[in-house]
């Protein structure tokens, strides 16, 4: 390697280096749309992701103006329904069950518990962030207004639906996440904030019903995608874990 492509590796690591640690989920949007030619710009950077024999076992449906519009009244809605029924007590719920109108039909279930040894990560990370939302730990109601905030991609003018193929099992999801990693980099780089958003998975029937989506593909996740606003929200960082206690020992 010669002087001059060691300064360019060097000076490329350090933008690579600034992208990924800069990056944030965002949750606040300001509702101004962006250019099409930018979102394409996004979209094309991240055809490139590498996946498993370039099989590519993913497709992106894009939710803007009008689509973006409804679906965030249809997912809204079902959410309201699922949060009512659970506050009814059992004849909530058995309504709910009746009727299965706002019932999930999603492709993949988002709402589990979490390993014992994820936890302790999870509940600094939710900590951290009602602290700085001024929401308390026993305000349910704020608290499930905040979660219904995922549904109308926290005020994005559009939303990215990722869809993965069935049949390359747990392979594809591996693929998408990278393909994700690489949407938001892009995006981060020209100056799009996103947040990507397992809730988004919750009601595939509304997502659906926009797309053509063919038979061997499901909804796994969506990201909001747009311009960032200022609220403090923004500024949230959960930091990471130190690298040695990612590193198994031998």
């Amino acid at each position: 390697m010669t002087p001059s492509n060691g300064m360019l590796a060097n000076s490329q690591a350090e933008v690579l280096s600034k992208l990924i640690r800069s990056r944030r989920s965002v949750r606040d949007f300001l509702p101004d749309p962006f250019p099409q030619a930018l979102l394409d710009e996004v979209l094309n950077d991240a055809n490139w992701a590498p996946s498993w024999s370039n099989t590519q076992p993913y497709r992106v449906a894009i939710a803007s103006g009008n689509v973006a519009s409804r679906l965030k009244v249809q997912l809204v809605e079902r959410f309201d329904i699922a949060m009512a029924a659970q506050q009814g007590g059992f004849l909530g719920r058995l309504k709910l069950l009746v009727t299965r109108h706002g019932l999930p039909d999603g492709d993949f279930k988002t709402n589990f518990e979490y390993p014992k040894d994820l936890q302790p990560s999870r509940r600094a990370t939710g900590h951290g962030l009602y602290e700085l939302l001024g929401i308390g730990r026993k305000d349910v109601a704020a608290r499930n207004q905040q979660m219904r905030r995922n549904f109308e991609f926290f005020g994005a003018p559009s939303a990215i639906f990722l869809f993965v193929h069935e049949g390359l099992h747990e392979f594809s999801a591996l693929d998408g996440g990278i393909f994700l990693q690489t949407l938001m980099l892009s995006a981060h780089a020209r100056g799009l904030a996103t947040c990507a958003q397992g809730a988004l998975a919750t009601w595939a029937g509304p997502v659906r019903s926009e797309f053509s989506i063919g038979p061997h593909y499901r909804l796994i996740c969506g990201v909001a995608i747009g311009y960032a606003s200022d609220n403090p929200v923004n500024s949230f960082n959960p930091g990471r874990a130190e690298l040695k206690d990612l590193l198994l020992k031998s």
